[in-house]
């Protein structure tokens, strides 16, 4: 490895630090050349949940994500973002909690920015701490509005020219979202024939970068059975299929609209047998990410495509009510982890 990758603490009053110690701990191999974003007394602690009584794993405090890349398997290297501070109370809301995992977020971000580091993978933040953080974090709904203000800011860009797209990958589906944290109203308003245009086109591009050929799209109507036709709305119509048919003259492999209650079914990959699709972009947030959690939370990644920057996290949230319990699944963080390695090419 030439750069390290830095995985952000997450919110410390959740399993965020958690299944980072577990990750060490179970896959020493995967995880070097990795280092944590946060504070030294949370990930000590995390340390100290999951050794089962025994010896905690070491962790060393690290100035330079360089340093990450001598760290011996098995060891937590931990980079101190903002001052040290006793560990956030397990499961509840706190603006501290939410300002040290958004300042961990932000600092990982500049690093990949500035090309200090190979990527980041971003443990759970919770959007509540988030908010009562302050500004300037409380005026963003989640990481990827984070992750995108950075990279637009670090261009000098302004946001609109920074489009982002959020995706969900397990080993059976993969789905684009159209809008992301919005309310259902709200990303009702957002199926235009430019964001449907939009969404296509940075999926094309960014998964077509991934699988190393054009990715085979299937597109979810807006409305039951994609409308049926206009008998249960014209969005389809009038917005989606208009959309599609702009991104098929510029040659993208797009098919649809389907009804969104079959097509993840059509894309979903069997025992080892490809699915009709590669990626699925779906209308709105809960649309395509129901499906792909049910598939398996455990082996989801959430991947940011349109930045210059490579971004993962894993498929969950902070699960307060589990945090602290040493009940909490480190699989999605792994494959959080293998996911971004890929992508970087390290």
């Amino acid at each position: 490895m030439s750069k390290a990758i830095a995985i952000t603490i997450g919110d410390p009053a959740g399993i965020g630090p958690e299944i980072i110690a577990k990750a060490y701990q179970a896959a020493p191999e995967l995880t070097r050349g990795c280092f944590v974003v946060g504070d030294l007394a949370t990930l000590r602690r995390a340390a100290q949940l999951v050794s089962a009584g025994g010896m905690a794993l070491p962790v060393a405090t690290i100035e330079t994500p360089a340093e990450a890349l001598e760290t011996p398997p098995r060891c937590l290297p931990l980079l101190q973002v903002g001052a040290p501070a006793p560990p956030a109370a397990f499961g509840r809301l706190d603006a501290a909690a939410g300002r040290l995992a958004a300042q961990s977020v932000v600092w990982a971000a500049q690093a990949a920015l500035r090309g200090d580091i190979a990527a980041l993978v971003t443990a759970p933040l919770n959007k509540e701490a988030l908010a009562l953080a302050g500004a300037p974090y409380s005026g963003f709904p989640g990481h990827t509005e984070l992750l995108q203000a950075q990279a637009a800011a670090h261009a000098g860009q302004s946001l609109a020219a920074m489009p982002v797209r959020m995706m969900l990958a397990n080993d059976d589906l993969r789905v684009v979202l159209v809008s992301i944290h919005v309310s259902l109203r709200e990303a009702i308003d957002a199926v235009t024939p430019a964001n449907v245009l939009q969404t296509l086109l940075i999926t094309h591009q960014s998964l077509g970068a991934i699988l190393g050929r054009a990715p085979r799209i299937a597109v979810a109507g807006l409305n039951p059975h994609a409308g049926e036709g206009g008998l249960f709305g014209r969005e389809e119509i009038d917005i989606i299929a208009p959309a599609m048919a702009q991104a098929r003259a510029g040659g993208l492999q797009v098919s649809g609209p389907f009804a969104p209650d079959t097509v993840f079914m059509k894309a979903r990959a069997r025992s080892g047998q490809a699915g009709e699709f590669d990626v699925v972009v779906a209308m709105y947030h809960d649309q395509g990410l129901i499906p792909v959690k049910y598939l398996g939370l455990e082996q989801g990644v959430n991947v940011t495509l349109g930045l210059p920057l490579v971004r993962t996290s894993p498929d969950h949230g902070t699960a307060f009510d589990i945090a602290g319990t040493g009940q909490a699944d480190p699989a999605s963080l792994l494959a959080a982890i293998r996911m971004a390695r890929q992508l970087s090419k390290i």
